[in-house]
């Protein structure tokens, strides 16, 4: 198993307002991008969010064309202002992952919990994007 993490600049996300992504590339490694905070740990929570959406949804057999598909259609959706822009396609009801997102957020927000941290600073940082 071979992962790769990186914090990188919004504009250069694959879906432009997204905080993370994942993909596999040509030679089968699992990339995984985060968008940069300025903030460590949130950065961390995000690719640890990532992670295990991924390795849920891989288990299901969802491939993450699908859902890329998926987050491409909703962010049109936002484009034409049919869902707010704020909104996470991961908690659409129709979303084919909104199990898996919404487990990996629970477990990022433990995290917050657990290291004292503000779940609303996170969200704030997030939103000024």
């Amino acid at each position: 198993m071979e992962i790769h993490i990186k914090t990188i600049p919004n504009e250069k996300f694959r879906v432009i307002g997204g905080i993370g992504d994942y993909w596999y590339d040509d030679e089968g490694i699992l990339q995984i991008r985060v968008v940069e905070l300025g903030d460590e740990f949130m950065e961390k929570s995000i690719a640890v969010h990532e992670l295990i959406e991924e390795a849920l949804t891989k288990r299901r057999g969802l491939p993450e064309p699908e859902i890329q598909l998926f987050d491409e259609y909703y962010s049109q959706r936002q484009k034409m202002g049919l869902v707010p822009e704020d909104a996470e396609p991961g908690h659409d009801p129709s979303a084919p992952y909104r199990n898996e997102h919404c487990f990996a957020e629970s477990v990022e927000m433990g995290m917050f919990a657990l290291a004292g941290a503000s779940w609303k600073e996170y969200e704030d940082k997030i939103n000024s994007i």
